[in-house]
This record gives structure tokens, C-alpha cells and sequence, in this order.
């Protein structure tokens, strides 16, 4: 897909989470931006039948994607409700995804709507980069490290979230480095190293396969 990524080949289905692993600087957050077209790609990337290399981010978006950075990203002089509502891709207009479902989630985030994103604590603000992404009610999310940094409590929160979104017929590409949480929520896992992809299979295929754990994932 570039000079990083030398032929990376993903399935992703509806309603599935399917983890995308391997350590530090094997090319994963390239992966998650080569699709959504924040670095150029070569080859070949089809979403329901249509060709998306060459196409703008904001066209990718369009067209059902959305993507949580693994550095958030959020607006810190906007509110938390004002995040939330630059998520929307009309304003006003809603999808499966609604300001309460997200206050009933986190109930911090409707504590703090009307204070300024920036003033929220790390894991606050990783729940609302989620948040802000479903608000654009895609079809397939793309969640670059989102328990990086969490407290366990929060780790629970997140993937309980991500099980409620795969429930409502999202796909995830899931971008993980806690190895547990990625094989608990996956249907499938794919393992990449050096730019590419060296394992695919489902969890129980990894851990009856020692020899990719120690090899590509374990530090």
C-alpha cells in the first residue's frame, strides 16, 4: 500500500471486530490511514463494492468510515456537546447514534457537556473521540489503541462499548496492544510485522500458535 506497508490484505464484516496486531512500529496506524486516506496508498481498497484509493478523507467519511485517532484529536476550546455535534454529517441529523445514547453510556461526558474539551481528563477524552466518530453513524469504524493510557475501569468501559457497537451491525477494525482485550472482543485477528501481514486466523488459532505470539507480539 506505500513503501511502509507492502501488501496488507483485510476483511472486515458487518458486526464483526477484527483486531489488527503486532508491536510498535509495524505499520498499523499506517494501515488505519492509508485507508482512510490520510497517507497515500497503492493497490487496491474496495468498501461495499467501490473503490476508495485516490479518494479525499472527507469522501472516505462520506461513505461510511469513520476513524478514532490514536491521539484523539478532540477540539479542547469547544465543549463536549460541540464535539459531539461536529460528529454529525448534517447537523441536526441523527443515526443510530443520539447525544443520549452517548451521555447514558459515559455518564461523565454529560456531566461535563458544557465544558471545554480540553479540560477532560485522558480517559474522558478518549471516550468522547469515540463518541464524536459513532455520532457520524458509520458502518465501519476504525479504533487506532483506544484503551492506551486508560485506568481498567475505563478499559472495561470502552470494550463493552465496542461490543454494543458491533451488536447494532458496525464493523470494527480494531487496533489494540492489549493482547486480552483483542483476542476477548475479536472474531478474527490479523498480525502484521515489518509492513506486512504475517498471521491471520481466528483468537484460538493465535494462542495454538505460540510461536506467532513470541515472534511478533511479545515485547
Amino acid at each position: 500500500m506505500s513503501h511502509v506497508l507492502q501488501g496488507v490484505d483485510l476483511d472486515v464484516g458487518a458486526g464483526e471486530i477484527v483486531a489488527l496486531l503486532g508491536r510498535n512500529g509495524v505499520g498499523r496506524s499506517t494501515t488505519c490511514k492509508a485507508i482512510m486516506g490520510l497517507v497515500r496508498a497503492e493497490g487496491s481498497m474496495n468498501y461495499r463494492g467501490r473503490e476508495i484509493v485516490g479518494l479525499r478523507t472527507d469522501e472516505i467519511a462520506h461513505l461510511g468510515l469513520g476513524y478514532v485517532p490514536e491521539d484523539r484529536q478532540i477540539f479542547p476550546t469547544l465543549t463536549v456537546r460541540q464535539n459531539l455535534e461536529l460528529g454529525l454529517k448534517r447537523k441536526g441529523q441523527f443515526g443510530r447514534w443520539t447525544y443520549e445514547d452517548m451521555f447514558e453510556r459515559f455518564p461523565n461526558l454529560r456531566e461535563r457537556q458544557h465544558n471545554e474539551a480540553g479540560v477532560l481528563s485522558g480517559g474522558e477524552q478518549q471516550m468522547l473521540t469515540i463518541c464524536r466518530t459513532l455520532m457520524g453513524d458509520p458502518d465501519l469504524i476504525i479504533v487506532d489503541e483506544p484503551t492506551e493510557g486508560l485506568a481498567p475501569r475505563l478499559v472495561e468501559e470502552v470494550a463493552s462499548l465496542l461490543v454494543e457497537v458491533a451488536r447494532r451491525g458496525i464493523a470494527i477494525l480494531l487496533v489494540e496492544q492489549k493482547l486480552t482485550i483483542a483476542l476477548d472482543l475479536s472474531r478474527s485477528i490479523y498480525v502484521m510485522g515489518h509492513g506486512r501481514i504475517v498471521f491471520e486466523g481466528t483468537p484460538a488459532d493465535s494462542l495454538a500458535a505460540p510461536s506467532v505470539q513470541q515472534q511478533w507480539l511479545e515485547v
